[in-house]
């Protein structure tokens, strides 16, 4: 409903008198030309349009009740002051800018609005005079200072009922100022020198063409966001005929022919000019002769000539089959795009994957080196010079033809032997199988039965029980499912269990079946873990026993076809007292991060913390995780424009960081939520034990990536992928893939093992961090077994939890959320290795009847175990141990000790009574009982029946453990140490013994 009547908190008389009266506030002069030999030209910007319904608001809702609103609706204003719109406005320079508010005002009283700029009052109680009806829509203009770059325009409500409807602002900057030249002799020459020997020229000198077709010179031009620019190519030329040239900027034509006429004299210098967009960032300017000699040129000017163009093609209509599919083709055909400028290009993506660009006078295309017998699902995008990218066209799915007959098989594999093991896996290796056309891959038995495929001629088989010997066998396959026999069987025994802090992958079991793409995953203090559903928006509670629970459903959230959904959901480091959730989702206008409230099984109070990410059918990213310090960090994909993830002013193609209550943290390098720039498609992210963060990425069509990310740090997409393309300035990647191999989505750390869970590899990766930084000591498991694999995530138990992503096959329901068991032993660490060990006993051995409710008959008060740790690269200020029993998925918690000095690495057996441990610096320990049972270690007493315990050290990240005191209750203590912590690990045992 329209907004009520009244009058404004101020006098009427201090309001502005008519709606379309502009108001003109102190600004410096602004400008976008630049010198020429005529004089100062003035270019004149267009305005852009930034819709009121895609803004921040603040005590307002989106309405369409009222007819002649532009875009999809209009804000209606609360009844209240202090409700506002605010708008990020992007500036291509600093200095004045108009602004035009279009409005309605169905009252009889003017509706002022407070407009400011950048926190700052611009125009004070503006008037926003009545329009007759709330479907006549007027203006109002005003002019602002605006900085060069990212500007946020608020409209707040000055008086008590609320502002008029807001449909939109446009924003045309002033007339500009001086470009900014650079000299041909500093440019990139192909084929042509560096003279002086004709007066007039700037700079050095200038470049003299050779003589021929192909000749260049290249400048790179800085623009520090996206934006129009006039190009102006000072030359001379001495003849009497066009020596033209082509012009070209980031590989893109922008000038065919462009006429470089003869000048009368090589002394007398013009101007040829051209009009094009650059993008953010590194732009590459090329002038190549096409006609067998160039001019003269002297020198390129470039000046902004207003706000980037941000209108998008329209998608591309009818996608369809345009001739007929064979083994390895597919060819498409789809109806022209449109655009305000010009279509330039089309690309045409297979289910998120690039496959082929043309240009943008083709509308048909076909894609070489595809699977024999496979379906595909293609989509085509349209592409402006802009780096404007269209929505998806329409979806078609086309297989590819059978491969040609082929009865032969592969040879067989030879000489299958172990290369290692540990107490949960064995590495194989074999030698390569040949084949009449081609070796796809090789199928790996154990004990008889599929235990998962390779497409190499190695591979780890995990899951496995320690001391236990197995059975293995492999046998390859061609494209068309030709299988050798199988190589004669092998037996390997796994290794025993040694203490250690090496995380090994060891039994699987089902959570939870019925899923439907479990896209994030975080875990509540209780222990349980909380999913969402990409598709259906829908989040769970899963327990570790199996019992899954619909809490809610994320609000606003839409799909999109493809990557879009809800995606990352964290779970707040303070849920105990605030029972947070954060969640990342696309929305109606794009990407939002959210809050909501999970009280008495149920989720509300949906909340915006962050919007302005741009969304597309791919590239949304969408992961979440609180760092050491408290901070949010979120991945955000580039939305399929690559420019966007060069410009600092885009929350694309970025890693964000903002405060939990979603403010920017005054910390942050550019001054909005971007920590880190040049990303593709980031997912997966995690923090060491130095509290580093690192990140998993989608390539394009090379390389996937593992990043180390710094802050303010510039990881080279779209100039670099990988170690490919033009790298050289960016932070390079830790870790690459071939695109084949991993699509990395989700990532978590253990004990400084990276674990890393792909989509398309459908395997999890396991690297080391080493004391360079370096990922060492790959290792593969699982590939093939489980399918696509979205989300790994380390429990409290620091057991992985692990999410499949069938979302290629087209049906619901069909996933799993999978536990993996993680033994800590194996390998040889290494002294210091942050680990926990006993010299009573050995992980995964018996306790000690000593340290037992057996060794005195009596339950409580038994004498502790020796514990001894090394501190790795924990960074550890405090640490603390709880030891729990933990017999059928449990948790009961026996005892703890915290707030033992960084400086001790061991704690003595038999441990004296107190809440204060006596002799131990200032560590306090609580049991379980009363009495002088809880002030002391309280052993394992299971009653007779044998039982799995834990012991697990963590790292904590402050001296003393904050808000526990004597009258804590253990479930407080864990979940505080929980918190505090920046790393764990466990030392297990059993015991049997009964009272």
């Amino acid at each position: 409903m329209a907004p009520t009547p009244r009058r404004s908190r101020r006098a009427i008389g201090a309001l502005v008198a008519a709606a379309t009266a502009a108001l003109t506030v102190a600004l410096p002069t602004v400008s976008n030309a630049r010198p020429t030999a005529a004089g100062a030209a003035v270019v004149k910007a267009a305005p852009v349009r930034y819709e009121a319904e895609t803004a921040t608001i603040s005590q307002g809702v989106v309405e369409s009740n009222h007819a002649g609103f532009s875009g999809t609706g209009f804000v209606n204003y609360t009844n209240v002051a202090g409700g506002y719109v605010e708008f990020t406005v992007d500036a291509p320079a600093a200095g004045s800018a108009t602004l035009a508010l279009g409005f309605a005002n169905g009252t009889n009283g003017s509706r002022p609005l407070d407009i400011s700029v950048n926190g700052a009052v611009a125009a004070a109680d503006q008037a926003f005079q009545p329009t007759g009806a709330w479907t006549t829509w007027s203006t109002v203009t005003t002019t602002v200072a605006l900085k060069a770059g990212a500007n946020t325009i608020r409209a707040t409500a000055a008086a008590a009922e609320g502002g008029p409807n807001l449909d939109f602002i446009d924003v045309t900057p002033a007339a500009g100022q001086a470009g900014t030249d650079y000299e041909a002799e500093a440019g990139t020459i192909s084929q042509g020198v560096v003279e002086s020997n004709h007066a007039g020229h700037s700079g050095t000198g200038f470049v003299n063409y050779s003589a021929v077709t192909g000749a260049y010179v290249e400048f790179t031009v800085d623009s520090a966001q996206a934006a129009n620019a006039e190009l102006d190519f000072r030359y001379a030329n001495g003849t009497a005929a066009s020596r033209p040239l082509d012009i070209t900027v980031n590989g893109t034509n922008v000038a065919d022919d462009l006429a470089f006429p003869g000048t009368g004299a090589w002394t007398t210098w013009k101007t040829a000019t051209v009009n094009a967009a650059l993008k953010a960032g590194s732009n590459r300017i090329r002038a190549t002769t096409v006609a067998g000699d160039g001019p003269n040129l002297d020198k390129l000017t470039v000046a902004a000539s207003g706000p980037a163009d941000t209108e998008k093609p329209t998608p591309p209509a009818n996608l369809r089959k345009d001739e007929e599919p064979t083994a390895s083709t597919v060819s498409l055909a789809w109806d022209a795009s449109t655009d305000n400028v010009k279509v330039v290009g089309y690309d045409i993506y297979q289910h998120g994957q690039l496959m082929k660009q043309v240009d943008g006078g083709t509308l048909a295309a076909t894609v070489e080196n595809l699977n024999p017998e496979t379906s595909y699902d293609w989509t085509v995008f349209a592409r402006d010079a802009a780096a404007n990218v269209s929505a998806a066209s329409n979806a078609v799915t086309i297989a590819t033809l059978p491969a040609p007959p082929d009865n032969e098989a592969p040879s067989i594999p030879g000489n299958l032997r172990s290369t290692g093991r540990t107490a949960t896996s064995v590495d194989l290796a074999w030698n390569a199988s040949t084949d009449n056309v081609k070796v796809t891959g090789y199928e790996i038995q154990r004990d008889g039965a599929a235990a998962g495929t390779s497409d190499s001629a190695s591979t780890t088989v995990a899951g496995l029980k320690a001391d236990t010997a197995y059975r293995f066998k492999v046998r390859a396959f061609d494209l068309k499912g030709n299988k050798s026999e199988f190589s004669p069987e092998i037996t390997v025994t796994t290794g025993g269990s040694r203490p250690g802090g090496v995380p090994d992958p060891g039994t699987v079991s089902t959570l939870a079946g019925g899923v439907d793409v479990a896209w994030g995953l975080g875990f509540l203090p209780d222990g349980s873990g909380v999913y969402t559903e990409r598709n259906t928006f829908n989040v769970y509670r899963l327990t570790k026993s199996g019992r899954k629970t619909l809490i809610g459903k994320v609000p606003n959230a839409v799909t999109t076809g493809g990557e879009g959904g809800l995606l990352g959901i964290e779970i707040s480091p303070s849920f105990n007292t605030d029972h947070y959730l954060y969640f990342t989702h696309t929305a109606s206008e794009g990407n939002r991060i959210v809050r909501m409230k999970y009280e008495n099984n149920a989720l509300s109070d949906y909340k915006i913390l962050l919007q302005g990410m741009e969304k597309s059918r791919f590239h949304n990213g969408g992961r979440l995780r609180f760092g050491p310090g408290g901070k949010l960090y979120a991945s955000m994909g580039d939305a399929q424009s690559g420019s966007r993830a060069q410009d600092k002013n885009s929350l694309n193609g970025k890693i964000l960081r903002i405060n939990a209550d979603g403010t920017i943290p005054s910390d942050n390098p550019f001054g909005n939520a971007v920590w880190s720039l040049g990303h593709r498609n980031p997912q997966g992210l995690d923090f060491d034990s130095q509290g580093r963060l690192w990140q998993a990425e989608f390539g394009n069509s090379n390389m996937d990536e593992v990043n180390l990310i710094q802050k303010g740090g510039n990881y080279g997409w779209p100039n670099c992928e990988g170690t490919s393309g033009s790298c050289s300035g960016y932070i390079a990647p830790k870790k690459t893939w071939p695109t084949s191999q991993a699509s990395p989505s989700g990532l978590t750390i253990i004990n400084d093992y990276v674990f890393v869970a792909t989509t398309v590899g459908q395997r999890v990766y396991r690297l080391r961090i080493d004391a360079s930084s370096n990922l060492v000591e790959q290792k593969a498991y699982f590939q093939g077994t489980y399918d696509r694999l979205r989300t790994v995530e380390v429990d409290h138990d620091g057991d992985i939890w692990l999410t499949t992503s069938t979302d290629k096959d087209g049906t619901n329901g069909n996933d799993r959320v999978l536990l993996i068991d993680i033994v800590y032993s194996g390998g040889n660490p290494q002294p210091g290795d942050f680990k926990l060990t006993s010299s009573a006993f050995s992980d995964n051995a018996d306790i000690p009847a000593k340290y037992t409710c057996a060794g005195d008959g009596t339950a409580g008060r038994d004498p502790s175990p020796p514990l001894v740790w090394g501190a790795g690269t924990s960074a550890a200020k405090s640490y603390a141990i709880v030891f729990a029993d933990v017999a059928n998925n449990g948790n009961k918690l026996h005892w703890a000790i915290w707030d033992v000095p960084a400086s001790k690495l061991s704690l003595p057996e038999a441990l004296g009574s107190g809440f204060n441990v006596p002799g131990q610096d200032g560590a306090k320990q609580k049991a379980m009982g009363s009495g002088a049972n809880a002030q002391q270690f309280f052993g394992p007493c299971p009653g007779g029946s044998t039982h799995p315990y834990t012991f697990t050290l963590y790292a904590v990240n402050a001296a003393t453990v904050p808000g526990l005191t004597s009258g804590s209750t253990m479930a407080q203590i864990e979940t505080a140490i929980k918190n505090a912590s920046i790393a764990n690990v466990k030392l297990r045992g059993s015991s049997d013994a009964g009272t």
